[in-house]
Order: C-alpha cells, then sequence, then structure tokens
C-alpha cells in the first residue's frame, strides 16, 4: 500500500488571506525582497512618499505649484509631475526644492 501525498496549489487570494502581517503579504504580493518585482514595487513605493511629502509641505507653506516652482527656477508642471510621481528626481534639485523652497531640511539615510 502506497500513500501518496498530493500538494494542491493554492491561489494567490489564499495566500494573500493566510498572511499574518504586512511583511507577508508584500512577500506574495510583489514577491521577496531582492525579486525584481519586489524591488520595483520598493521604488514606486518611495517615490510615492517622496511625492506625498513634497505636496504636504507645499500646502503647508501655502504656495502653489506656480509659486514654488518660481522659487526654485523651475517648472509648474515639473512640480506637478513630482508631487504626481509621474517623474524621477535629482537629489540635488530634492534639495533645492525642499530647503530653498519650502525652508525644509532634508536627512538622507540610506540604509
Amino acid at each position: 500500500m502506497s500513500t501518496s501525498k498530493t500538494k494542491v496549489k493554492k491561489s494567490k487570494k489564499d495566500k494573500i488571506l493566510e498572511t499574518q502581517n504586512v511583511d507577508e503579504l508584500l512577500d506574495v504580493q510583489f514577491g521577496k525582497i531582492g525579486t525584481k518585482g519586489r524591488d520595483d514595487f520598493e521604488e514606486k513605493a518611495q517615490y510615492f512618499v517622496i511625492s506625498e511629502m513634497l505636496k504636504e509641505a507645499r500646502k503647508e507653506a501655502n504656495l502653489t505649484q506656480e509659486q514654488l516652482a518660481n522659487k526654485v527656477g523651475t517648472k509648474k508642471s515639473y512640480i506637478s509631475r513630482l508631487e504626481n510621481g509621474k517623474c524621477d528626481i535629482q537629489l540635488s534639485t530634492l534639495y533645492r526644492i525642499f530647503e530653498s523652497g519650502l525652508g525644509r531640511k532634508i536627512n538622507l539615510l540610506i540604509g
């Protein structure tokens, strides 16, 4: 008599429902840390965070996108694209926007 174990492949939905924390959910949804899918997600998440911080800081400074653009020597359309996470930003530009344009300090942490 032989007993065979059959593996039943779980659906992605089932795996998501079994997750117990955010890290497990990210693993199921985007892949383990270090995989291309996860790296892509992490990069997009960072752009989103920066864009939301920029938008919030600009509003707290009571500046329009156009006023901020004029203060830092760029175009309103560029500020808009940054706030919507639609373009990359150089560190020098990020510093200039926050420090010169918004009077905020930036600390860079590399982990």
